[in-house]
């Protein structure tokens, strides 16, 4: 059996905005290493100058490295029937899945993580992080947040943990041997089989078929066995030992997904899903007019008869998005609320804000820039058609937004002629607007992880 040890460097933490910037991939027999691979990759948009700080990965680097499409080939040759490694390889695997996404290409391989393997096999470490693990084992990372750097140290502690190793830990993560479960003998191999590895929602039922649960995955069948590997809770235990089998819903589409699983929860009530209703989106984005006439925006709790123009389920999330949209638009620190001084904002210090703080912008100007923001973080006044992923790769789905409400989804053969809104909607399934729906989407909007958008106007189409 091959591995295939893989570090990558981003633009961010998150796979649907950011981009990767490097990657090294070190194909390990068992024994030695056989095949390597390493390359800076053009991102295609600027890197933050605190992550280059951090990697040294600088904009003038990239500028004539390959970018992604140009080296998937040599990346699916290279992981191709290999067990893909990484530390904390939720991040790279979930990085890489989705640039292979938008080139529409389902990228799929079998994953261990040596934060997991490490845990189990080397127990009682004060730390699992790549730096400082390492430093205890006495392993040296010649270039620390480089891929090439960081993949080598993976590949010493991946050698370690297979010399320490028996080989019931890996198969136990992997669940290559999975039979029955230890502490359900209802989930059998033949339960686990029947689940696919794509996108949809799962419902975990108990022997009276009631559905106790319900998720979503990008992954379904690897997200299931995630439940029955990693119980660390008493409730979570609980919840394994009362399921009796298992149903799936493929949608093909993350947005449909999270829109049907949020829904589903509703119309069941899940016993297990108790935790996952009361964290709902708490934080809006707010926007109000101040008595010198500009258009102050700002992250707060939600209140009686408030709408917001989007929400999050933080302050910090909310602040994080809001710092992002300052930057974007140029916008007043001080009149954001990031910064509240009586003179001149951190902004305007840096040429970055046009002073509106101090009056040398006026209300007009300063208030058209804040509507472009506030029309990018919200998307949902107009109508629109959403496309994505369908079920197979001969289909696509769709969402449908009419006057910021959420009329529901449906599914269209790729090669089906659509020339308008009323096409869609003879293939739509209906679904009830509600806050978390027009939340769900939103987020998908703003963080651009959807495909083509179609706009439309209703009285064209009565």
């Amino acid at each position: 059996m091959n591995y295939t040890i893989i570090d990558i460097e981003t633009t961010g933490g998150n796979p649907y905005r950011d981009r990767i910037t490097e990657i090294a991939i070190y194909v390990h027999n068992g024994e030695k290493v056989i095949n390597e691979f390493h390359s800076l990759i053009n991102p295609e948009r600027k890197i933050p100058y605190f992550i280059s700080q951090m990697t040294g990965i600088s904009d003038d680097m990239v500028t004539r490295a390959p970018k992604f499409y140009e080296v998937a080939k040599k990346i699916v040759e290279l992981t191709e029937n290999s067990i893909f490694v990484a530390h904390n390889a939720s991040f790279d695997y979930n990085f890489i899945k989705t640039e292979f996404k938008n080139l529409g290409y389902y990228y799929q391989r079998d994953i261990l993580c040596t934060v997991k393997l490490s845990r189990k096999i080397i127990p009682g470490k004060k730390s699992y992080s790549l730096g400082k693990l390492c430093n205890e084992l006495g392993i040296i990372i010649s270039d620390r947040h480089r891929a090439k750097g960081d993949a080598l140290a993976t590949v010493k502690l991946f050698e370690l943990l297979l010399r320490k190793n028996s080989g019931s830990v890996f198969d136990q993560i992997l669940n290559l041997q999975f039979n029955n479960n230890m502490v359900n003998q209802a989930i059998t191999r033949k339960v686990i089989d029947k689940l696919p590895q794509k996108t949809g929602i799962y419902y975990f039922l108990n022997e009276k078929a009631e559905i106790i649960y319900i998720g979503k995955s990008n992954d379904i069948k690897q997200r299931v066995l995630s439940h029955l590997s990693s119980v660390k809770t008493k409730k979570g235990a609980e919840m394994i030992e009362k399921i009796s089998d298992i149903h799936f819903e493929i949608t093909g589409s993350e947005l449909i997904a999270l829109l049907r699983e949020s829904e589903e929860i509703k119309n069941h009530n899940p016993v297990f899903n108790k935790a996952k209703k009361n964290s709902s989106y708490n934080y809006g984005l707010f926007s109000f007019l101040d008595e010198k006439g500009y258009l102050c925006i700002k992250i707060d709790k939600f209140t009686n008869g408030k709408i917001p123009h989007t929400s999050f389920s933080s302050l910090e999330k909310g602040k994080e998005f809001l710092f992002s949209l300052t930057e974007k638009y140029n916008l007043c620190q001080n009149l954001t609320g990031l910064y509240a001084t009586s003179s001149a904002c951190f902004q305007f210090a840096l040429n970055r804000c046009y002073g509106a703080c101090i009056g040398k912008e006026s209300p007009d100007s300063y208030n058209e820039r804040v509507q472009q923001a506030l029309d990018y973080a919200g998307y949902l006044k107009e109508n629109l058609i959403v496309l994505d992923h369908g079920r197979t790769p001969s289909e696509s789905s769709f969402v449908i937004l009419e006057n910021g409400r959420y009329l529901g989804y449906g599914f269209a053969e790729r090669d089906q002629t659509l020339e308008n809104p009323n096409d869609f909607k003879e293939l739509l399934i209906p679904a009830a607007d509600s806050r978390d729906a027009r939340v769900i989407i939103s987020g998908f909007l703003r963080n651009k992880r959807t495909g083509k958008r179609i706009t439309y106007t209703v009285d064209d189409y009565k």
